[in-house]
């Protein structure tokens, strides 16, 4: 391809030299590391580095050109394209090099502020119970066929998601089941993607850090309804029961299929039992009724898999797959994952870093009808400060032991955070204990256990990392739970 192909439909501050129109371009980066003979070099501002500083290096090393939407460097001017968005060019340019895969492929983005991850797993599930052969792309793990490949955001660049989406259609792949994340909307990650169905989980308080608020952060989730820079996805699944979600089916132009327990959701949940051993209910539209078993508990999961049934139905696949895939979705890591060495309690860990979704997954243990429910948790640092004190508080409404400890405070004292959050913890008289120290926290939380009763590690659920100021330590809850738990004898009987 040549320069004037790979970034036709960007919007360019000045017409292409007529030389540089037509080089050639034989790869594209936005990592000057990646940035080969005749690449494309995109270089914008990043979380730990700014491209343009490595622009005159990465061009010596015969990269065709940059773009960039800084202005030229005088000494780099003739080698170098100036456009009007950085990341919406680099997604325009991938689309062309990749040759339009979102045009041959079913994508579903998932959007929302809690349940992406767990609805992703399930609609994944229900595809490749309907034998088709996916991807999927989220916070936890990237899936391409049957490889697994590190996340590195939730929602990655455009030139990863497209580079992804070509090596799909190579192994004869069809279908995305994909988290979109209100980040990777504002920033143009998915601009011009073509998406077949869109999806709407719910709207909570959260990423106020870096959205002006909350009608800021809701007009970036709407993006993905009214197509970033593509047309508007075909189809959109939408949770009545949300009041965002009104707001969307009151404005949305697009096939639309709700869902809920409302009776006014087109696909509805009914004959709800919720137990230990998981879920069993009804899944019910247009007259038709579909049971359905899931090893996911709690009632919060009801919604996660009505969310993933009625994708599924905007993309054909008929509801015995969608009920198959689903039993056969036995965990989602890192959300309400148990950790099990033969213990008389109940140990989970859990994602949940927003106050709402604390009360979800408290609620999730009450309903298990155990004894009583001990929390442990803490607040991200580099984060909106506001909603620290509401954790705190939703952890004292639910709860009847907290242990307040660090999260990631990265450049942040954890002291200071964890004063934010006990704020709201206080609120509530119930009797709560403080140890910055996550492992010693999560000591604390178990050794505090009695049986019958169920010990929430929240807020870092897959993730194998702390973050502070000056290093990144290896630490997962799970791994320190089973560690902890066999320093007090516990041992659990391996088949």
């Amino acid at each position: 391809m040549t320069v004037e192909e790979t970034l036709r439909g960007a919007r360019l501050k000045s017409p292409l030299a007529d030389s540089l129109a037509r080089a050639p371009v034989r790869g594209l980066a936005y990592d000057s590391r990646q940035a080969g003979q005749d690449f494309l070099f995109f270089a914008f501002p990043g979380q730990k580095a700014d491209g343009r500083v490595f622009a005159a290096e990465v061009l010596a090393r015969g990269a065709t050109a940059v773009v960039s939407a800084s202005p030229a460097p005088e000494a780099l001017k003739d080698r170098w394209v100036q456009v009007e968005h950085g990341r919406q060019a680099l997604a325009v340019a991938a689309r062309s090099f990749y040759r339009r895969p979102d045009e041959r492929l079913t994508l579903v983005g998932i959007t929302g502020t809690n349940a992406k991850t767990t609805t992703a797993y399930l609609l994944d599930a229900a595809f490749r119970a309907a034998g088709l052969v996916t991807a999927l792309v989220g916070t936890v793990e990237y899936r391409l066929a049957s490889r697994a490949l590190p996340a590195v955001n939730t929602t990655p660049e455009s030139l990863d998601l497209f580079r992804l989406f070509a090596e799909l259609e190579q192994a004869g792949g069809t279908h995305v089941s994909m988290e979109v994340s209100s980040h990777g909307l504002a920033l143009g990650r998915v601009w011009g993607i073509e998406f077949h169905t869109a999806v709407f989980t719910n709207l909570t308080r959260d990423h106020l850090d870096f959205h002006a608020g909350m009608e800021d952060y809701f007009a970036a989730k709407r993006r993905l309804f009214e197509g970033a820079g593509a047309r508007p996805p075909r189809f959109a699944a939408i949770n009545y029961d949300d009041p965002w979600g009104r707001r969307l089916l009151a404005g949305g132009t697009a096939e639309t299929l709700s869902y809920g327990l409302a009776a006014e959701a087109r696909v509805r949940a009914e004959n709800i039992s919720a137990g230990f051993e998981g879920l069993r209910f009804e899944v019910c539209r247009e007259g038709q009724r579909v049971p359905v078993v899931s090893a996911l508990p709690g009632r919060v999961n009801v919604y996660n898999i009505l969310a993933a049934w009625t994708a599924a139905l905007c993309c054909g696949i008929p509801p015995d797959a969608i009920a198959r895939g689903i039993g056969e979705c036995r965990v989602v890591p890192g959300r309400f994952e148990k950790v099990e060495e033969g213990q008389p309690f109940l140990v989970v860990v859990d994602y949940a870093h927003t106050d709402d979704a604390l009360r979800n997954v408290i609620r999730v243990a009450r309903e298990l009808n155990l004894k009583r429910v001990i929390t442990l948790f803490g607040c991200g640092g580099d984060r909106d400060r506001s909603k620290r004190p509401l954790m705190g508080e939703a952890v004292a409404e639910g709860s009847d032991f907290a242990v307040l400890t660090s999260d990631n405070p990265r450049s942040e004292d954890p002291l200071a955070i964890i004063n934010d959050a006990l704020v709201g913890l206080r609120r509530r008289d119930i009797p709560h204990v403080v140890e910055p120290n996550r492992e010693a926290a999560i000591r604390c939380a178990i050794a505090e256990a009695a049986p019958g009763d169920i010990v929430i590690l929240a807020g870092k659920g897959h993730e194998t990392y702390q973050v502070f100021a000056d290093r990144t330590i290896p630490f997962d809850d799970r791994a320190v739970a089973r560690k902890v738990l066999r320093g007090f004898g516990h041992r659990r009987q391996r088949a």
